[in-house]
């Protein structure tokens, strides 16, 4: 008997090209900087229960996913994998372009202004933990900062607290959660950028609409907000 494979998410959508899941929260997108292969291949993530999945239990399949984009693993939604490298080099290559996301957020504080947009260059601390927005030199050689632009527009406000609509067209690391802690008003759960402690961290995926790589046809897919983002 073959053996059935049950994944701890729901697929959104599968082809011959990409597979759309949602994500839980607490979920590994892909692997931590592990040494050997082994080890890299026995964490429990998202790509490596896939890579399970399309393999159907055939340990010397060729068959597996590529990364397009991350989650935090704190971050719950909408994922998206290509099921091959000339797919995944294609959303890479004009990830802008391709693509629009949509998160939703609670962040601590009433913020005042209905919409707004956060723009930085930011770069990982030496020991990759932290990110943080950098001044540019003039130089652009001398800065290894990447651009981030984050565009948010508020929804509602309780209990101190605001919850936001998030839109990126960067995809970097923390990249929400460093901006809106630098502004005063970080993530509700993410006590790493100074957030109270909570639940979980109440960042999530809301939608991921994307430009089919084969037919051209734009595709959007959404998962339910959790209970404390709706």
């Amino acid at each position: 008997m073959k053996k059935k494979h049950r994944l701890p998410f729901p697929i959104l959508f599968e082809d011959d090209d990409v597979i759309v899941i949602e994500k839980p929260a607490g979920l590994l997108a892909t692997h931590t900087k592990l040494v050997g292969r082994l080890a890299r291949e026995s964490q429990l993530t998202a790509e490596n229960l896939l890579n399970d999945y399309v393999r159907k239990g055939q340990a010397k399949s060729k068959k597996r996913v590529w990364l397009v984009h991350r989650l935090d693993r704190e971050t719950s939604g909408v994922m998206m994998f290509a099921k091959s490298e000339e797919v995944a080099e294609k959303f890479r290559a004009d990830w802008a372009n391709l693509t629009e996301k949509t998160y939703l957020a609670r962040v601590g504080g009433l913020i005042e202004e209905e919409s707004g947009v956060f723009e930085s260059y930011l770069r990982e601390d030496r020991d990759g933990y932290r990110v943080r927005s950098i001044r540019v030199a003039k130089d652009p050689k001398a800065s290894i900062g990447k651009l981030a632009r984050t565009e948010w527009r508020r929804l509602s406000t309780t209990d101190g607290t605001t919850l936001v609509e998030v839109k990126l067209k960067t995809g970097r690391k923390n990249q929400i959660r460093v901006h809106f802690s630098e502004a005063g008003h970080p993530v509700i759960g993410d006590e790493k950028y100074g957030g109270e402690r909570a639940s979980r961290l109440y960042l999530h995926a809301l939608s991921l609409r994307f430009r089919h790589p084969r037919t051209g046809e734009w595709l959007e897919f959404t998962a339910p907000p959790p209970k404390g983002l709706s």
